[in-house]
This record gives structure tokens, sequence and C-alpha cells, in this order.
């Protein structure tokens, strides 16, 4: 009784709020935004830009933006009650007190654990022995107090297990500060080090390597540091003035070989150092080649890298460590002209090709030994997987993590040798949850060229496709990032309200291949705009949905999608959600200063070069707003964002406000303490989503429907925890192996 009782209060509640507190979005103080001329020449043209001044962090510029704050604030008063019950479903959903799947390293056991009500993960770790007591590396939530953003970048053990190195970012914007802590004695040493983007300790645990970024937050230049000493005195070891270039560091599995990595867009090449040489200098792996592409790893005394050398969808070659400046580098794995090769892994006695295989991912292993081959075979047609940690290089297991539309992410092991998954842990949904209740499908669109274009999609069960059911279409499509389907249990409060969610996986991507990402780049970039309009009118000619039920959707790259593709065909969706979105193209790539800039000229092309000037010009977002009508638009950012600077949303909702000759509204709801990736705790970045959730629920008309998923049965909640503790494994399991 009760339960019904609370069913239908909050059911009555909603319905109270969607008659009321409707505001008048004409009465309401819409901000204006004022104009100030700028001109910026180039090509003997005079552009002209009147916002330009919003790229300067001055008092106006913060108060414009609290003045779109509180104006968005104002517009989704009405939701407020919505958003609060998807923010509550979403948080049943959660399994708050929880633990990582453990893994092994040398002599302890590491994990990390969650607890109700805190923000922030609590990392820990205990002896590989029985009775162990558990010891305490770092509380982020005890970290992080006092800071609206937390972010704890790489975390290493120190060989001998006795130091913990840690990079810390307070504001969002990717400057990390590293950080040494003693575990036993848990003192922080006082020789951080500011502008840290990658790090590996050497074999000794005293000396450690560090990139450093500089005033464009590009890495450009690697330091040897010895713990306890005045890092003022650090040794550079390598340097890269080519702004095109970013550095980073790398290890290789078997722990032998440090590895310094130089690339662009188009071209890479790497460095080693011994691990136990804390003295030496780098040499070059393979020298570098201008549009060669190469990445290594070590294995029993020869070096096995990764390449597009004569190898448009890569190739694995190899060559003895001690023949690099004599030898001639040897084929081990052949290039295949309908599989790319993504990624490799080299343990003991096996190998692990992660590639790209008939428009998904795929994982084949080698047997170093026997030269046998053999895929690992997953059930669905749309999935995603990401390799876990894998520590152990004398071992025939290797964890990954797997997911799909309607599975949650699953940690396995794979028994290389026996050819045999085991399942870990498939997270927990509070609550209750059978995928048999959701429908996945795979569908490829002709586009108007004749290319096919996959787009993967989800929905529940009963979902009429009479033309009229709302839909939500993501896209990306850049610097060749595949966009493929996972499981997130927040996108149940859409899909349990009938809304369809699709990816269209368009050239830029990766999603088939090399050749899908160079199709959909530089001067072949308007074709991912294209596929994305194709999908679009599939979905509404196969009777999915239809334009006033359809919202377009994508962030940072993809915000640069759906911004041009509004300004093309803005008959074509009820809203836009662009995320923190990348749409002053001209003017960001113009100016060198900008991180990302110069090492971005392979993807979109330089407009100080007049035929990429051009091209780029005839689609930048923001340089082709016109006098048209526009749909509802939520765009977000964030003010310390060092990807996509705030300035360019901002700008963006003000020169939209200026030219559309509609009734709709744009909002803009800019994250005042965060960057790129939004809040940093996990109950903040849920709030967010709930946010962008009660906006798409309140679009589509929506806003007085509860899902019945928010209420929870004890005997619910009983059965899915004992259904998970079949396969929650534990870190007795993981000391036993």
């Amino acid at each position: 009784m009760k339960r019904i009782l609370l069913i239908v209060t909050i059911f009555l509640i909603i319905i109270s709020c969607a008659k009321s507190n409707k505001a008048d979005i004409n009465k309401l103080s819409l901000p204006k935004a004022i104009k100030k001329a700028h001109i910026t020449e180039i090509h003997n043209m005079k552009l002209s830009d009147d916002y330009f001044w919003m790229r300067y962090q001055n008092d106006d510029v913060i108060n414009h933006i609290k003045r779109e704050n509180a104006y968005t604030n104002e517009i989704m008063k009405k939701n407020e009650n919505l958003i609060e019950i998807v923010y509550e479903e979403m948080i049943g959903r959660l399994k708050e007190d929880d633990l990582s799947v453990p893994y092994r390293m040398s002599n302890y056991i590491y994990y990390y654990r969650t607890e109700k009500g805190k923000q922030y993960p609590i990392y820990l770790r205990k002896k590989a022995e029985e009775n162990a007591k558990e010891e305490l590396l770092i509380d982020v939530n005890e970290m992080s107090d006092g800071f609206a953003f937390y972010d704890i970048g790489a975390m290493q053990i120190s060989p001998d297990e006795n130091l913990l190195m840690y990079l810390v970012d307070t504001t969002g914007n990717e400057n990390y500060s590293l950080y040494i802590l003693n575990i036993e004695t848990r003192n922080i040493t006082d020789e951080s080090i500011n502008n840290v983007s990658s790090v590996e300790w050497a074999s000794d645990s005293r000396t450690m390597y560090y990139t450093v970024e500089n005033e464009a937050s590009r890495p450009y230049k690697v330091l040897r540091h010895e713990i306890f000493t005045n890092a003022n005195n650090d040794e550079e070891l390598f340097r890269d003035e080519n702004d095109q270039y970013w550095i980073w560091l790398s290890k290789s599995q078997d722990n032998k070989y440090i590895f310094i990595g130089i690339s662009s867009k188009l071209t890479s090449y790497m460095m080693y150092i011994g691990a136990s040489d804390i003295n030496g200098t780098f040499s070059i792996v393979k020298k570098q080649e201008k549009e060669v592409k190469y990445y290594a790893n070590h294995h029993n005394g020869k070096f096995y890298i990764m390449t597009n050398k004569d190898a448009f969808n890569y190739k694995i070659s190899y060559l003895k460590v001690d023949k690099l400046t004599s030898g001639e580098w040897e084929t081990f794995i052949e290039e295949n002209e309908n599989i790319t090769i993504e990624d490799f892994y080299v343990f003991k006695n096996f190998m692990v090709l992660q590639e790209r295989k008939n428009g998904s991912q795929a994982l084949e292993i080698i047997d170093l030994n026997t030269k046998n081959r053999h895929y690992l075979n997953m059930d669905e047609e749309t999935f995603s997987f990401w390799i876990s940690k894998n520590p152990e290089y004398d071992t025939d297991l290797f964890r990954f993590t797997y997911s799909s539309f309607i599975t949650p992410s699953t940690v396995y092991d794979y028994d290389m040798r026996e050819m045999k998954l085991i399942t870990l842990k498939e997270r927990e949904i509070i609550g209750g949850y059978n995928k048999s209740d959701y429908i996945t499908e795979k569908v490829n669109v002709t586009a108007s060229d004749g290319e096919i274009i996959p787009v993967s999609i989800v929905y529940k069960e009963g979902v009429k496709m009479d033309g009229f059911s709302p839909l939500i279409l993501n896209g990306y499509g850049a610097y060749g990032s595949s966009s493929d389907p996972y499981f997130a249990s927040v996108r149940l409060s859409l899909l349990n309200r009938g809304i369809i969610l699709a990816i269209a996986h368009i050239r830029g991507g990766g999603e088939k291949g090399r050749k899908w990402y160079e199709d959909g780049k530089l001067l072949n970039k308007k074709n991912t705009f294209n596929d994305f309009i194709d999908c679009a009118e599939y979905l509404i000619n196969k009777k999915y949905t239809n334009s006033e039920n359809m919202i377009a959707r994508g962030g940072s790259a993809g915000g640069l999608l759906v911004g041009t593709i509004v300004n093309m065909r803005p008959d074509l969706f009820t809203a836009i959600i662009a995320e923190v979105p990348f749409v002053d193209l001209i003017n960001t790539m113009l100016d060198e200063s900008i991180p990302l800039t110069t090492y971005e000229f392979e993807e979109w092309g330089n407009p100080k070069e007049r035929e990429y000037f051009d091209y780029m010009m005839s689609y930048s977002p923001y340089d082709n707003i016109k006098k048209q009508d526009y749909p509802n638009m939520l765009i977000t950012a964030g003010l310390n964002d060092a990807r996509v600077a705030y300035w360019e949303s901002l700008k963006w909702t003000a020169k939209l406000r200026e030219y559309k000759t509609d009734n709709n509204n744009i909002l803009l709801k800019m994250n005042m303490g965060s960057g790129h990736g939004g809040s940093s705790g996990r109950y903040d970045f849920y709030r967010d989503i709930a946010f962008e959730y009660g906006y798409i629920l309140d679009i589509f008309g929506l806003n007085d429907y509860t899902s019945k998923k928010a209420i929870i049965s004890p005997l619910e909640l009983r059965e899915e925890i004992e259904k998970e503790r079949e396969t929650d494994y534990t870190i007795e399991d993981e000391i036993k192996r």
C-alpha cells in the first residue's frame, strides 16, 4: 500500500508541475550580448566577428556568462521536479558501495572502493596473501576537500611498491601537478612538479621520467627526476619544438624499456631507454619518416612495432634490439586490406591484436611460440570493449571489459592458452534490469554518394515504429575515433520512456577502418555532415521517427558536426544538444597559441593555406550562421576547458540568437568550475546528465511520465544482489589465483 501511495504521490506532483511553473520565455530577460567590431584580415579578406571580445575572460565576460546561466535556470525551472526524479532514478540504479575488480601487480592486490554519498573513489591494496591487512593508497574524497573540481590523472606504483606517483588537476583545464606519496609513512614529498602530462618509473624506484607542457599546453620535453631532490635541477633528456608534435611516455609490457612517443596526426616515431639505465640517454627505435606512424613494444630481445609503412591498415614488424642500427625490419603480421590493426599487446607467450573488422571491434590472439592465431568471438552484433589493467607479463590471462547497448560493462579474463572466457564481474544495476526488455539493431544506410553508413539503434520492446516515436541521433565522426555502443544505466531513464537512441557511424570516425577516417577529414570533411543528414532522413523514411520528434546530439568535435548540420538542415530536428562544441573553426585554427590548434592542422587543415581556408570557411558552424529558423538548442560548456575554449559556445549562442528568425529557444549552460569532461565528482556528474535528460524529456513532451523502475522493492533488490554475487570477483579470488 505504501508503495502504491508513493507512486501516486509522485505522479500527481509531476502532473501539477507540468501544468504550473510554465515560464513565458518572452517575459524573461533574454541575455543581450553587446557587439564590438573586430576584423581579421586573411587572404585579402576581412572577417568580421562582433563577439570576438568574449575570448578575454574579464568581468564583462563573466557577468554575461552568469546572465546566460540565470536565464537557462529560469527557463528550466518548470522541470526542476522532473530533473530531480530522473536524478533519483539514476542514483537508484547505482551500486553506491562497490569494489572494482582487483588486479595483482608483483606482491600486492590493487583495487578501489566507492562509498555511498562520496563523490570519489578510495584507492587501496592488500598483500597477495591470506588475511592480509588493507592498506590505504589515497582517498580522493579527503584530498578533494575544498575544491569544486578534482581529478586524479596518471597513478603509478614504484617497482618496489613503496611509493605512489600521481597527477592532480584541480580546475578542469587538464594542467596536472605531480606528487609522490610514501605509502608506509603517508608523507607526500614537497617536490611537486607542475604542467606534467605523463610519467614513468625507472627500475630503481628512485628515478622517474616525466613530460612537461609548454604555454600552449603541448607536451614538448622529457626530464629525469631523482626523488627527494630539487626538481629545478632535473636533467632535460629530449625536447621537440615542432608545434605539430605531441610527446608522451610509456613502458614496455615486460617493464624493461621506457619509450618516448613523438607524434603528429600523420607521423610518429619513438625513442627508448633501458628502464634500469638511470644515467643513460634515449635512442631512436626507428628513424622518422614523413607520414609514417609506428608504435613500439618489447619482447624477448626484439622491438615489435605496429606501423603503416607500406601498410595502409597497419602491420606488425620486428627487429632485434642489438640490430636496430644495422638490421632490416621483418614483417611478423602482414597487412590485411579488410582489417585494421588498432593496437597490440605483448605477453611472454602471446600477442593480442586489437582490430577493426567488418565495422566492429575484434580481438585476435597469437601464440608467439606456435604462431597459431584465433579470434575471441562475442555473441552480440553491436558492442564495444576496452582493455583493462594488464600489469602481469608472464601470464596466459588477458583482461578486458565488454559492453553493449543492453549488456552492462562486464570484466573478463580470457585464458589465451585454453581459449576460455572467464567472467569476473558484471556491473550490477540496482532495482532490477532485464536485457531482454530491450532491442538492438544495426542498420545500413546508403549515403547520397553510395557509401554504406552503419547506424546502431536501441529501444525498449513495445516501442511503435509508426513514425512518431521520439529519437535521439548521436554522432561524432572525427579523429578516427569510433563511437561503439556501450551500456550506460542512466540511459534507462530515456529508454523506459519510449525514446529510441541511435548512433550514426559516419565518416571521419574509425568504425570501418582507417579509410573511413581518411574519407571524413581535411578536404573530405563534408562527407561527415552529409552522412549524418542521410542517416537522419533514413530513420524518418523507415518510420522510426519524424523531424518533429528527433534530436541531434554531439559533443566536442561532435559539436562541430551538429553545429554544421543545423546550418544546413535546421528543419530536420526538433532540437540540438551540443556538449562542449567545437564550433568557431576558423578563429580557433588561426590562433596557434590555443592548445591543439597546430596539432590539428592535419585533421581540419591550416586556414593560412587558401585551399583549406576556403573549404573550412564553407562549413564552419560559427561562420555559416544565417537568417533562418533554427530548432531549440541546449549548449553546454566548461569555463576551464583547455580543449574547446568556453568562448566558442558563448559566441555561438550570441550569434545564433542574433540571426535566428523563429521563437525557439537557445540555452547555454556553462559549468563555472570544470573543463572539457564536465564535473569531476560522480554525483555532480549525474546531476549534469539529469539536467540534460530533463531538457530532452521536456522537448519530447514526456515531462509528466515517471518510470516504474524508479521504485525498488526489497525483494527485487535482494534478488539482484544475490545474482551479482554469483559473478562478483573478489580480492580473495585474485589472491588464490
